[in-house]
């Protein structure tokens, strides 16, 4: 027998989620911030890495926002395949949740409904929503709150395959140089590599969910991580742009299989406001 799940039963766990994932900054990201602080050269650097750790103590004792961008709202769904739904459609109880999570929340909402029009939509709908069909009957959801100001500064592009790992860091690297302080690092980067274009955009979105610190199970994308992580730190940007060695907390890197012509590569900034929660149902 499938399991049935009624979508209305979501709507209260996902605007939990979200309003805990603005408030409470993961236990991860907390102690990559504070290993910074230890290894931070800059007494700029320093400086703005102790505000920002006392701003997100702060948040969590005030369960206030940690940051004034609330962001785009990414939901992500793995959804069992011996699941079956009834209500209404899954993606109305998705934004129904949003909206109810961003008001009772008093999260900033930043949605326009028209990329040309910019009439605010006053709910931070409509999210976006990302499913998977995955096995087994368990439902997996992670919100993740993308503020705007490291969401501008992605970029993708599709490198000549005889480039390899040489071209990809020269990209990456060069990206993160000419972002400077604007992503407001210390940043996480996702890294994505293969696939198609849009493919390869969401491999990087969600290299972001994994915690800080945990590298891609492949050795090679695994020693490539922690390449890019040591250039990238000898840059000199600094913690919000300030100067010093903590331009990254972090780089992780997703790949999938691609076209033999190709060689497509995205990136996607994650400020240091990295908010973010799962549950299983």
């Amino acid at each position: 027998m499938p399991r049935i799940i009624d979508t209305c039963e979501l709507i209260p766990v996902i605007s939990h989620l979200i309003i805990d994932a603005c408030n409470n900054l993961n236990d991860d990201q907390i102690c990559a911030l504070q290993n910074a602080l230890q290894n931070e050269e800059s007494p700029y650097g320093r400086a703005a890495l102790d505000i920002i750790i006392k701003n997100a103590a702060i948040a969590k004792t005030e369960q206030i926002p940690c940051c004034q961008d609330t962001g785009t709202c990414v939901v992500f769904m793995e959804i069992g395949q011996e699941i079956s739904w009834k209500g209404e459609p899954l993606a109305s109880a998705v934004n129904e949740a949003v909206a109810r999570g961003y008001t009772d929340g008093f999260l900033r909402k930043s949605m326009v409904r028209d990329p040309l029009e910019r009439i605010n939509t006053g709910d931070n709908t409509p999210a976006v929503l990302h499913t998977e069909i995955v096995s087994g009957d368990k439902l997996s959801i992670t919100v993740l709150a993308k503020g705007g100001g490291s969401e501008n500064m992605n970029a993708f592009t599709t490198l000549l395959p005889s480039g390899g790992e040489e071209a990809i860091r020269d990209f990456v690297v060069q990206t993160v140089e000419a972002a400077g302080g604007k992503p407001c690092p210390p940043l996480i980067l996702g890294i994505g590599l293969g696939g198609t274009m849009e493919r390869c955009a969401l491999l990087a979105k969600k290299a972001l969910l994994r915690a800080v610190g945990e590298r891609n199970t492949n050795p090679r994308y695994a020693q490539l991580e922690e390449k890019l992580l040591r250039t990238i730190n000898n840059l000199g940007i600094g913690p919000l742009g300030m100067g010093g060695r903590m331009t990254v907390l972090d780089v992780h890197i997703d790949a999938y299989p691609c076209h033999v012509t190709a060689l497509p590569v995205a990136l996607n900034f994650q400020c240091h406001a990295a908010r973010h929660k799962s549950i299983t149902l």
